[in-house]
């Protein structure tokens, strides 16, 4: 099963409007960052590595709707840091659900089960929990012990509660295809997640680990074996088939860091929330002003092993949306 019915009708419908209208470059998921505070110190990740006054601020809830209403995107991926220590995510997290964006709140889940009170279930929200292996390899990624046992429980309280629940899993080059299998396979049938989603791991120049990044033919590899067998098609996985085909080295595409803008305390971020190239104060100036031209797959050192999903799923989106056959195969796929 792929991404959600409703979420694929709605995408669908937003990518038929952005062609009449004759924009080449649109928004498809904002990557909301309201703060960079976070209460783990993860060894892929090199957000809390920003001084003491920026970790200590909070975006306001009005700001961070403007931004989103600003661009139009019809999704919103809010991050971090860890969104759940923002005093007001969940008033951010409302007041987007309210204008139907389909929102998903990223969290490593320490704090969920004693903030879920504060939000609604609706199928415009989902919990997106981290989870980066099984116990043992979970609890070494984000560098703390117990960590995983609190996630999956913060996942059942949340599922009883009546709320969508999804995953991201990030994979390094100490990951193997039976790893890749096997937390999936927890998450899917164990679980039982709404949807999953999955990313090699980029090289944040700020990480605490530079040695486990994986590069293009390893990523390409390590999917390739995973997804053997036809797994992918049983694993309840939130991407379009075009992205986990790009994944798999079946097909190739060209990074449109555009189509997942971040925008963050700093403003918006160019070209991606994955660098850090500059800020710019609309969404407007960020699409006008930015080089696109100078970033991807040999065009940028820093992107020549990236295969991440903020560059390339809204290119395999957008050629969804171009071929007949692959939306009728995206389709497909949610109703399964």
């Amino acid at each position: 099963m792929g991404v959600p019915l409703r979420q694929t009708v709605t995408v669908a419908r937003y990518l038929m409007t952005q062609r009449l209208r004759g924009r080449e470059k649109f928004p498809l998921i904002v990557e909301l960052e309201p703060l960079y505070a976070c209460n783990l110190a993860c060894a892929g990740c090199g957000k809390i590595q920003h001084p003491v006054a920026t970790l200590r601020k909070r975006m306001p809830v009005e700001q961070a709707v403007a931004a989103v209403e600003e661009c139009g995107a019809p999704m919103v991926s809010i991050a971090g840091g860890e969104p759940l220590v923002h005093p007001e995510i969940h008033k951010i997290a409302d007041e987007l659900v309210r204008r139907r964006k389909f929102v998903y709140l990223c969290t490593n889940a320490l704090l969920l089960e004693r903030k879920l009170s504060l939000f609604t279930p609706s199928p415009y929200f989902a919990f997106a929990i981290h989870i980066d292996g099984l116990r043992e390899r979970h609890d070494e990624s984000v560098c703390q012990e117990g960590v995983f046992d609190k996630a999956v429980e913060a996942i059942k309280a949340a599922k009883h509660a009546g709320f969508r629940v999804t995953t991201n899993t990030t994979f390094f080059t100490h990951d193997t295809p039976d790893n890749v299998r096997a937390v999936l396979d927890f998450l899917n049938d164990e679980l039982e997640v709404d949807h999953m989603m999955i990313s090699p791991g980029y090289a944040y120049e700020k990480a605490p680990d530079q040695e486990h990044f994986l590069p293009v033919e390893q990523t390409r590899r390590l999917f390739r074996e995973a997804f053997r067998g036809g797994g992918r098609k049983r694993w309840r996985l939130n991407h379009s088939p075009l992205f986990l085909d790009f994944l798999e080295g079946k097909v190739d595409y060209d990074c449109t860091a555009w189509g997942i803008p971040s925008y963050s305390i700093f403003g918006w971020q160019r070209p991606c929330y994955l660098m850090s190239d500059g800020y710019v104060s609309t969404y407007k100036e960020l699409i006008e002003t930015t080089d696109w031209d100078s970033y991807g797959r040999g065009r940028d050192e820093r992107c020549d092993n990236c295969m991440a999903h903020c560059g390339y799923e809204p290119t395999a989106v957008a050629a969804t949306g171009a071929s007949l056959r692959e939306s009728l195969r995206a389709f497909a796929s949610a109703l399964n």
